[in-house]
């Protein structure tokens, strides 16, 4: 950490939202905030390697990006079938990929053929929890919030049982800095029985800590192309 690192310990920012979510929302505020100065500056130190994390994936060319993301959707394909048997009957929400993040579409697609449901997450109301609308290949999709593509308002709406979460950053304890709304944590918080969640992202986007907050919720398994890191592997 450098100079303007903020203590260990220190901070309440609120929780990394998926990849939507590219605004802080005013309105959200953490009831469980001990200390509004620390908040203040977790919160700086966050918007700082958020930047930072995201000038880097910026800087990795097509290829490597390809290259990562093939990997990344080769150790998909393993760990969900080891853990969560045939794809027929599950239903898995994905991302629709921004700004450099792994374009995981064609994992998506063969899921779908092989009888899996799929899901894209979308802000409905704002500072709200997540809905997800179920996405085919086939689907025509349009503008949602912050212009991000997304299912038609009549696709089925759906609980998914499996999350694939894009890290802008991700710790060693398994928590997700995203792109700063709350979005994220606030659906997990919201939904029973809670998702299995699976992180995605880039090796080099591994941070020490982010520092996290008591409504930080930890990721199930993150996977980079290094492989897939759980429970004390993540350590």
């Amino acid at each position: 950490m450098s100079g303007s690192d903020p203590k260990p310990g220190e901070g309440s920012c609120y929780a990394s939202p998926p990849c939507m979510a590219h605004e802080v929302d005013p309105a959200y505020f953490d009831p469980l905030g001990v200390d509004p100065e620390q908040a203040r500056d977790v919160a700086r130190w966050r918007k700082a390697e958020r930047s930072r994390l995201l000038d880097m994936r910026g800087q990795m060319s097509v290829s490597d990006r390809a290259r990562i993301g093939e990997i990344v959707a080769s150790i998909l394909r393993r760990l969900l079938a080891e853990r969560l048997g045939d794809a027929p009957g599950l239903v898995l929400s994905g991302y629709w990929p921004i700004r450099g993040e792994l374009d995981l579409r064609p994992l998506l697609s063969g899921l779908h053929d092989m009888g899996a449901q799929i899901a894209l997450p979308l802000v409905e109301t704002r500072a709200a929890p997540l809905v997800f609308r179920r996405w085919t290949p086939q689907t025509r999709m349009v503008r949602g919030h912050w212009n991000i593509l997304v299912p038609p308002p009549g696709a089925e709406a759906v609980v998914p049982q499996v999350t694939l979460a894009p890290l802008v950053g991700w710790d060693a304890a398994g928590y997700r800095l995203g792109y700063g709304g709350g979005y994220f944590d606030r659906t997990l918080a919201a939904l029973s029985p809670r998702p299995f969640t699976i992180g995605v992202g880039v090796g080099a986007a591994r941070l020490a800590t982010i520092y996290p907050q008591p409504h930080d919720i930890p990721l199930d398994v993150i996977v980079t192309e290094d492989g897939p890191r759980t429970g004390a592997e993540l350590g």
